[in-house]
């Protein structure tokens, strides 16, 4: 079910589960608040339903049960696109240009061509790739694919950006970059991202709030507040209260693999 009367929460899911046909209990029961405006971290070892839980907040797969509300504000660019998702892998059409891949969204919305290239051109502006509209994916490096990515997902102005671990496949430089490139994006334009990840680094680098899942059914371990001076940069990434929060995201994980190793 969804909501748009949604006070201060951006998604709300209560007892929220997910089986499959085949009798696997995938999810839950889930129970997740998301305040607007808050960037918020999934963790937890593979299979314990993270993405299952984004794809249900995107409507791209329902739930078994539970009650999912996502708020969305009023006059949203097109129907159905106040959430953008950013997947694991780009999934770019190699036929078409840079530009021609961000604007799909709002050509399927029914976009008039010359505001779609408008808007994918300041989309590409807002992730550092300007100059490269005219590009075809296949002369991009991986973190220039994500980033066009990004773009597509943005490109609709959407209340909610979901990624589900989107930065896996990246060199650690790359990835260090990103990171630091999603904060100012998170930081400019005030957008809900729901990040999911394997990494603890990763999770308490970006994130307010560092949501640790059980094994699969994935329920929550422990919801844990990153709390440490904004903007955050590579003096965080390199302090001792980094250091610190790692420590404590990663005890509260080890119950979770330790589960799963009894599964």
């Amino acid at each position: 079910m969804l909501e748009s009367g949604l006070t201060h929460l951006a998604v709300s899911l209560r007892g929220v589960t997910k089986a499959y046909d085949n009798g696997v209990m995938a999810l839950g029961p889930l129970d997740l608040a998301v305040r607007k405006g808050e960037f918020i971290s999934l963790l937890g070892p593979s299979g314990c339903g993270k993405s299952t839980a984004l794809r249900i907040v995107a409507e791209l797969s329902p739930p078994s049960s539970g009650i999912v509300r996502v708020a969305r504000h009023e006059g949203v660019a097109l129907p159905g696109h106040g959430i953008g998702f950013v997947f694991q892998e780009p999934t770019l059409m190699p036929w078409a240009s840079v530009r021609e891949n961000v604007r799909l969204p709002l050509k399927l919305g029914g976009v008039a061509k010359a505001e779609g290239r408008a808007r994918a051109d300041a989309a590409l502006a807002s992730v550092g790739l300007a100059d490269f509209a005219e590009a075809f994916p296949r002369e991009l490096s991986g973190g220039m694919k994500m980033r066009v990515s990004l773009a597509r997902a943005l490109v609709t102005d959407p209340d909610i950006l979901l990624m589900d671990e989107p930065f896996a496949a990246l060199d650690e430089i790359t990835r260090f970059r990103l990171n630091n490139d999603l904060l100012a994006l998170w930081r400019a334009l005030g957008k809900t991202v729901i990040f999911v990840t394997h990494s603890v680094f990763e999770s308490v680098y970006l994130s307010q709030r560092v949501v640790v899942m059980t094994a699969r059914p994935g329920r929550i371990q422990a919801d844990l507040r990153i709390e440490t001076v904004e903007p955050r940069g590579e003096a965080f990434r390199t302090s001792a209260a980094y250091s610190d929060y790692c420590r404590r995201v990663s005890a509260a994980l080890a119950p979770s693999y330790s589960e799963q190793s009894t599964l």
